[in-house]
């Protein structure tokens, strides 16, 4: 359950990167587009890679759906899973659906465990301004086995655009906003907030992404280590 959690919340982040400019000037998409993120851990080793890679996008009227590919693996670069999940754009801000932000082999470890996934869309407007305040996010996904039913629930709030900034990684150099949020996740007993700072930038998507403790301290970094479009 430990890694479950983990891995559901870090979803969350890793997912900042990539849809369609057709209606977001953040964020291209292009099928075929790849990109790769690197997790390290706060001493700066690394933890794991996430590979994206855009497999179908189709726009009907003013509403663009994308399909994208994202095997992740551990430090040792054995694949953890490997997966799709579905986005949508339309009404100049783009929508993740958190019905798909479950691996499918983690769906498939729960076996026949009756669950439901319940969530409100993260979304990122395209004019985003210094000081402005973001909607909250969040997903439920409950399980039963045995009688007994077990929730954890993973809640994006207090999302607010604090600056802009140049970030450098060993993809480039990016002229990126900063959205601060805190990640708050509940399950079986335990209540676990941890702040985060996503930096994205125009034309690429999800350069940075940070995840403190509570006394601040950096607890783990993700990346944009490479970008194909």
């Amino acid at each position: 359950m430990k890694k479950i959690m983990l891995s559901l919340s870090l979803m969350v982040f890793f997912i900042g990167g990539v849809f369609s400019q057709n209606c977001s000037k953040f964020y291209p998409m292009e099928e075929g587009a790849t990109f790769q993120y690197t997790n390290y851990n706060k001493k700066g080793k690394t933890e794991g890679v996430a590979d994206y890679k855009v497999t179908e996008v189709a726009t009907n009227g003013g509403t663009t759906q994308a399909t994208m590919n994202i095997a992740l693996s551990d430090e040792k670069g054995k694949e953890i899973y490997n997966t799709s999940y579905n986005f949508s754009c339309t009404d100049n801000k783009v929508s993740i659906d958190y019905e798909s932000l479950l691996p499918e082999n983690m769906i498939e470890q729960m076996g026949d465990m009756e669950m439901e996934i319940t969530g409100t869309d993260i979304e990122i407007p395209n004019d985003l301004t210094v000081g402005e305040t973001l909607p909250d996010a969040n997903v439920t996904m409950t399980m039963n086995m045995a009688g007994m039913s077990m929730k954890t629930v993973v809640n994006i709030v207090n999302r607010k655009v604090e600056k802009k900034e140049t970030v450098t990684t060993s993809a480039g150099s990016f002229d990126c906003y900063v959205i601060y949020s805190d990640s708050q996740t509940k399950a079986m007993g335990m209540n676990k907030t941890f702040p985060s700072r996503l930096w994205i930038a125009e034309g690429v998507g999800m350069v940075k992404q940070e995840t403190y403790q509570k006394k601040g301290d950096v607890m783990s970094r993700t990346e944009l280590t490479a970008f194909v479009q």
